[in-house]
C-alpha cells in the first residue's frame, strides 16, 4: 500500500502537470498566435505526459519509503529433509606411478642385449636409376640393303638436301659422306635399302623412315615443291 505521503506527493504531481498545461496553452494561444482548438489540445497532451512522468520522478522514494516500512509475515519454512546416508565407497588402490620422463618399454620390444654388439650396420641400397630408353634393334643383314653412292656430286653440284623435312646442315653433310648427293638418288631407295640407311644414320637412326624421305625427295627430284620446301625458300 501506498502511505499519505506518496498520495499527498501524487496529488501535488499532478497538479503541476495541469498547471503546466493550462501555462502552456496559454503561451501558445498569446504568443505564438496558435487556435484555441490547437493550443487546448497540446496543453491535455503536455497535462498527461507530466501527470504520469512527474509521480516518478519526484515521489518514487516515497513510494519506495511506504513499501518498507509496512513489515511483512515470514513465510513458513517447508521441514528440512535429510538425505539418506549412502555407504562409502571402498577406497580404491592407487595405481603406481612412473617417474617423469622414463618411457614404458612396448611389450614385445627385444632387450638392447639381445643384438649382437660385432654385427654390422644395415645400408639401404641406392635406388636403382631408371633403364636408359633402349636403343632400336639392327634389323637381320637379308632385311637391308645399301644403296649405291657416289663418290662426289654430279657436275660439282649437289642437291640442297635441306629441302626434305628432317635433314638438316649436320645431317645433309653425313649424307654427302655416305655418298647421297641428289634427290633421284634417295628417291630410288627400296624398303631394304631405307632399312641399311636408317640404321647407319649415326646419332639420327629412323630418321629417314619417320619423316617419309623417299616421298619427298620423289618430288623434289621432278622440281615438284612440297609444304617444307616452299616454307624454307621462304625464309630464305
Amino acid at each position: 500500500m501506498m502511505t499519505d505521503d506518496g498520495t499527498n506527493c501524487s496529488k501535488t504531481c499532478w497538479m503541476m502537470a495541469a498547471a503546466a498545461g493550462v501555462v502552456l496553452a496559454i503561451l501558445l494561444m498569446a504568443v505564438i498566435g496558435l487556435g484555441w482548438f490547437s493550443s487546448l489540445l497540446l496543453g491535455v497532451l503536455v497535462f498527461v505526459i507530466c501527470g504520469v512522468f512527474f509521480p516518478k520522478l519526484f515521489c518514487g522514494n516515497a513510494a519506495s519509503g511506504g513499501a518498507q516500512a509496512t513489515p511483512t509475515a515470514p513465510a513458513s519454512r517447508a521441514p528440512e529433509v535429510k538425505p539418506a546416508a549412502t555407504p562409502a565407497a571402498s577406497p580404491v588402490p592407487d595405481a603406481p606411478t612412473m617417474p617423469m620422463g622414463d618411457a614404458v618399454p612396448p611389450a614385445d620390444a627385444a632387450p638392447a642385449d639381445a643384438i649382437p654388439p660385432d654385427a654390422e650396420p644395415v645400408v639401404a641400397a641406392p635406388a636403382a636409376a631408371p633403364p636408359a630408353a633402349a636403343a632400336p634393334a639392327p634389323l637381320a643383314p637379308e632385311a637391308q640393303a645399301q644403296p649405291e653412292t657416289l663418290s662426289a656430286a654430279r657436275g660439282g653440284n649437289a642437291d640442297n638436301l635441306k629441302l626434305i623435312k628432317g635433314v638438316g646442315p649436320k645431317l645433309e653433310a653425313l649424307l654427302n659422306k655416305m655418298g647421297f648427293y641428289h634427290f633421284d638418288q634417295i628417291a630410288g631407295w627400296t624398303a631394304k635399302e631405307v632399312a641399311w640407311v636408317d640404321q647407319n644414320l649415326e646419332g639420327f637412326k629412323g630418321r629417314v623412315s619417320r619423316d617419309n624421305w623417299v616421298e619427298q625427295a620423289k618430288t623434289l627430284a621432278e622440281g615438284g615443291e612440297t609444304e617444307f620446301s616452299k616454307r624454307s625458300k621462304g625464309k630464305k
